[in-house]
């Protein structure tokens, strides 16, 4: 992939291309994490013939430089701590306690707004593609693969455009297979290497999925 990488959408087509192997696999769930990952997994769930949802995760930002993750909270009360980055920002107890609270105030209004009452898709032995349209720490994707373990999927594949070759070394440890179209060596946000990197609003997520769960 050529970078910048033109959009969410154009990303999507290509890691599509990747995984060219999953195309119309049994059981095969792609899960964004919004709201982001949710334009990047749209492209791909529509050309690999996938069920479409989500896995709701929330970066733990540290305060006065949120950009920077000290950890991420997922739905079903999973949190994972980048104990690197506290112990460097010497950051307290009580601060993560803080912003924990108030990130998981925004992750329920987003399962509500998002979801509303849908049923979680039946995940067990299912073949899970974790997507986003980019990775820093990793620390939110860190901790959406904690959350699914406990759904006993068949095999786990994280999916992303572009991410610090580091954290996808991290990665492999957790999942079955991360693909990741570009590692580029001077890595300081996602955005840097999008030319359109428009934040995602709650009506793009809600009508994306609306093309794939009708009724």
């Amino acid at each position: 992939m050529k970078l910048p990488i033109q959009d969410r959408e154009s990303a999507g087509r290509e890691l599509a291309r990747a995984l060219e192997d999953y195309r119309n696999r049994k059981h095969l769930v792609v899960l964004a994490l919004p709201r982001g990952g949710v334009p990047v997994a749209a492209e791909i769930a529509q050309h690999l013939g996938a069920e479409l949802d989500l896995m709701i995760v929330r970066k733990l930002g540290m305060p006065g430089h949120e950009e920077l993750a000290m950890g991420a909270i997922a739905s079903g009360g999973v949190r994972v701590l980048n104990r690197q980055v506290l112990d460097y920002g010497g950051v307290s107890d009580e601060t993560i306690e803080r912003v924990a609270e108030r990130e998981l105030q925004e992750l329920e209004r987003r399962e509500h707004a998002y979801r509303g009452d849908r049923p979680w898709p039946d995940m067990s032995d299912a073949t899970v593609i974790l997507v986003d349209d980019g990775l820093a720490t990793g620390a939110t994707m860190g901790a959406a693969l904690k959350a699914l373990k406990v759904h006993r999927p068949h095999e786990v594949i994280v999916a992303v455009p572009v991410a610090p070759a580091d954290t996808i070394r991290n990665l492999r440890n957790s999942a079955d297979k991360v693909v990741c179209l570009e590692t580029p060596a001077y890595f300081n946000s996602i955005g840097q290497w999008y030319q359109d990197f428009h934040q995602v609003s709650d009506d793009e997520v809600r009508r994306l999925l609306a093309r794939f769960w009708k009724e």
